[in-house]
């Protein structure tokens, strides 16, 4: 069963003196290639119709993409401020996939038009940044904010990879984005990793441990 969303914990917030409310969530933390991708969402909770106008935005994981598609033009129509940042597979072998998670989730609220006076994240603390933020457990499925800001995030990345998948046609990007499905294996274990990959994961370290002792290369 879908859990639906909502504005439990904008509305005790704004009964706190916070007006401006950013929701942040990322897409890719867990995929083997190509960028994380967070999305920051700020709604405007003086809209009496709110919860109405965005009905059904919940958890983008627990969304198909055609509703995710169809869900995210409502976001940007209603949303005071909505904006996406990257951090790239390098940054990700680089900094580890936390921080560079933090990073982009930092570059999403840079990129608000909208600064926002408090953030409500999707279980990620960003001690690094000078506002009030709330980390909240299974955030995606609790408030509306941080769900609007996973489907950004999730609709965003998923055109990413699907524009990267000319260059890669051999790898499927387009169908798993980039995740450890056992169609990304076999396309490793035939052709190695490409520039996109995050040589830094553990089980992209073990497929190509297997491709290095292939005796057919």
């Amino acid at each position: 069963m879908v859990r639906r969303a909502d504005l439990t914990l904008e509305y005790l917030l704004r009964e706190r003196g916070f007006a401006r409310i950013a929701g942040l969530d990322e897409a890719g933390r867990g995929a083997w290639a190509g960028p994380v991708v967070a999305g920051a969402v700020i709604l405007p909770l003086d809209r009496f119709d709110l919860a109405r106008v965005l009905e059904g935005v919940t958890d983008s994981k627990q969304l198909k993409a055609g509703q995710r598609e169809a869900l995210l033009p409502r976001i940007l129509d209603v949303a005071l401020g909505a904006a996406v940042g990257h951090a790239s597979h390098a940054e990700i072998d680089q900094l580890g996939i936390v921080p560079a998670t933090r990073l982009a989730m930092r570059r999403a609220l840079d990129a608000l038009a909208v600064a926002p006076d408090v953030l409500l994240s999707d279980a990620l603390a960003l001690s690094d940044i000078r506002l009030p933020c709330h980390a909240v457990v299974k955030g995606d499925q609790r408030s509306l904010s941080i769900a609007a800001a996973s489907i950004l995030a999730k609709v965003t990345r998923d055109q990413l990879m699907i524009d990267l998948d000319p260059a890669f046609p051999q790898y499927g990007f387009a169908v798993h984005k980039g995740y450890g499905t056992p169609l990304h294996q076999q396309s490793l274990a035939h052709f190695g990793p490409t520039e996109l990959h995050r040589m830094s994961f553990a089980p992209l370290q073990a497929v190509l441990a297997k491709y290095d002792a292939d005796p057919r290369r």
